[in-house]
């Protein structure tokens, strides 16, 4: 049986505690900010941008810390596949449907859904950067490595998954970067009334 008190984050009083209260209240200060960066998408990812540079520079003063790199590389490409993939695989809609019937050219517009909005995009490889970023202020994740077969196999990695991408891309022909729908010029308005 439990006592008043004993789940978490309440006081004996069944009040939340001030270390819960203290942690809820940065969590909403954190999600205000978020809400507000919203519309801001160059100044979010100059930030990131920024991040990123001084991540970079810090690992190239300090010479080591190569293994959280290649992680956070690994990471961020695993970020902008499932920024381009869409949000509902093709080729799984195929296998489900069995025949179709041929498309048009002229069918109804419908826009590319991401399986990774740009927002999360954003977010994830932001807290990437700053992860990465606290952990090359500890030794214990400086492994030392030979750093050029970390490139190496990060060059493969990345050459291979972008085809692969590419060619589902063209298979399946979607292109991941509209910016909504297309708009068709009408006739000139020439000012002229038609004659009964």
């Amino acid at each position: 049986r439990m006592s008043e008190g004993d789940s978490v984050g309440e006081s004996i009083h069944g009040k939340p505690s001030v270390v819960a209260a203290f942690f809820t209240r940065i969590g909403q200060v954190y999600q205000s900010w978020l809400d507000k960066s919203t519309p801001f998408s160059a100044m979010r990812w100059a930030l990131t941008v920024l991040l990123t540079l001084v991540y970079m520079i810090r690992v190239y003063i300090l010479q080591g810390w190569y293994i959280v790199t290649y992680a956070l590389g690994i990471y961020h490409l695993n970020l902008f596949i499932a920024f381009l993939s869409p949000k509902v695989d093709p080729s799984l809609l195929d296998e489900d449907e069995g025949p179709s019937l041929p498309t048009k050219q002229n069918e109804e517009f419908r826009p590319f859904i991401r399986r990774l909005p740009e927002f999360k995009f954003w977010h994830s490889a932001t807290k990437g950067i700053v992860i990465a970023m606290i952990c090359t202020f500890f030794d214990a994740f400086n492994v030392p490595v030979f750093w050029p077969i970390l490139v190496m196999y990060f060059i493969m990695l990345f050459c291979i998954t972008m085809k692969r991408q590419i060619k589902h891309m063209i298979k399946y022909r979607y292109l991941p970067f509209t910016h909504g729908k297309r708009t068709y010029k009408g006739k000139e308005d020439t000012g002229k009334t038609f004659a009964s």
